[in-house]
């Protein structure tokens, strides 16, 4: 039997509550559950200590037996400084712009430095002679 530290959803509509219990990785999410080891209220501001609340000892005694935490409740257990935080994962490769997107942003990106270096010359070219002018002027 392969175990999972996750969430179990409770609350009404549009009222999100979660359990982190311990469970069966066959079960369904809100079914049976072996313990309940937490709670989760995506409801109350980040900074509420009453957002996230865990059984530490519980919790290490499940992941000592070999349980799997998921990625969000692994997200939880870093924060609490008890498992390491789980790999984040790169952007899916269909979603980047395609090859001809990406030669049209190239070639924009290209236009918008060579016109930068263009402004960046003539005004150094502006300057130098008004600077050049009445050092002579003074002579």
């Amino acid at each position: 039997m392969s175990l999972k530290i996750r969430m179990s959803r409770a609350g009404a509509k549009k009222r999100p509550f979660y359990r982190i219990v311990v469970a069966d990785s066959r079960m369904a999410r809100d079914s049976k559950f072996i313990e309940r080891l937490g709670t989760y209220d995506p409801m109350l501001m980040r900074d509420n200590p009453d957002r996230v609340k865990l059984n530490v000892e519980r919790i290490k005694h499940w992941l000592g037996v070999g349980a799997k935490p998921s990625d969000r409740v692994a997200r939880f257990l870093a924060e609490a400084s008890l498992a390491s935080a789980p790999a984040r994962h790169e952007s899916p490769q269909k979603s980047k712009p395609k090859a001809k997107a990406q030669e049209r942003l190239k070639a924009a990106a290209d236009k918008a430095t060579a016109a930068e270096a263009a402004a960046a010359a003539a005004a150094a070219a502006a300057a130098a002679p008004a600077e050049a002018a009445p050092a002579e002027g003074a002579s």
